[in-house]
């Protein structure tokens, strides 16, 4: 694997692993909901993960990331359609999708 793929991968930890210190100890949606601050950090480090996504895969397409395709288009929705996502839609990604993701780039990194 090359170098500038594990420093992406590193950098897709990183952002989740920040992702995880911005939410509310207590996971709840009602909480991270009036938690400007919260959702623009969240936001920033999703972002940050579809980016380095995107450019794992222009490298090298064979690595396989579960909904890679859809983590890049959110990352687009988020900095060029930013009024069309809500709360409720990164708070699903963080909830259900993170997880994942997390255990597969440890997978990767190994």
């Amino acid at each position: 694997m090359k170098s500038e793929i594990r420093i992406w991968l590193a950098d897709i930890k990183k952002a989740i692993a920040e992702i995880y210190q911005f939410l509310p100890a207590e996971r709840n949606f009602l909480l991270f909901q009036k938690d400007l601050k919260t959702i623009r950090a969240v936001e920033r480090n999703l972002e940050i993960i579809g980016e380095a996504i995107n450019r794992i895969l222009n490298i090298d397409p064979s690595i396989q990331i579960t909904h890679a395709r859809r983590i890049v288009d959110t990352r687009n929705r988020i900095i060029h359609g930013y009024d069309t996502v809500s709360e409720d839609i990164i708070w699903a990604i963080v909830i259900r999708e993170l997880p994942n993701l997390e255990l597969e780039v440890d997978a990767l990194l190994k």
